[in-house]
């Protein structure tokens, strides 16, 4: 899974097998370790919120996906979604996630094999 982050926004990419493991197991997770400490980022379907929402607490980003919106983005060929969450009364936090398409101009990408089908490689 690709973490991105500008500013306040975050986009979660994600393999044909990492949307697997997400469907099957309800959650998926990696990490960057910083030595001292490490950075955790976790998608995980909520049963308790009928919103997508972004959290982040003891060094993790979480983004919480309603069970049913999580079920049918890994069952179907969307290509993910965006929300905007108001985190104070003049800001918001924009959630990007999205299933990743193999890159076009780098055909040496490791995650090629694994990546879905890029609508821009038809011509």
């Amino acid at each position: 899974m690709k973490l991105r982050i500008k500013g306040n926004s975050i986009r979660l990419r994600l393999l044909k097998s990492e949307v697997e493991k997400f469907a099957n197991e309800g959650f998926i997770s990696d990490e960057t370790n910083f030595g001292a400490s490490t950075l955790r980022y976790t998608l995980r379907m909520s049963n308790g919120s009928d919103a997508i929402e972004g959290k982040f607490d003891a060094n993790e980003i979480a983004v919480l996906i309603p069970e049913q919106v999580a079920r049918d983005w890994t069952a179907n060929s969307s290509v993910g979604f965006e929300i905007e969450q108001q985190i104070n009364a003049d800001e918001r936090l924009t959630i990007i996630v999205e299933k990743d398409f193999v890159c076009i101009d780098r055909h040496d990408d490791p995650d090629r094999d694994d990546a879905y089908p890029n609508p821009n490689l038809n011509c």
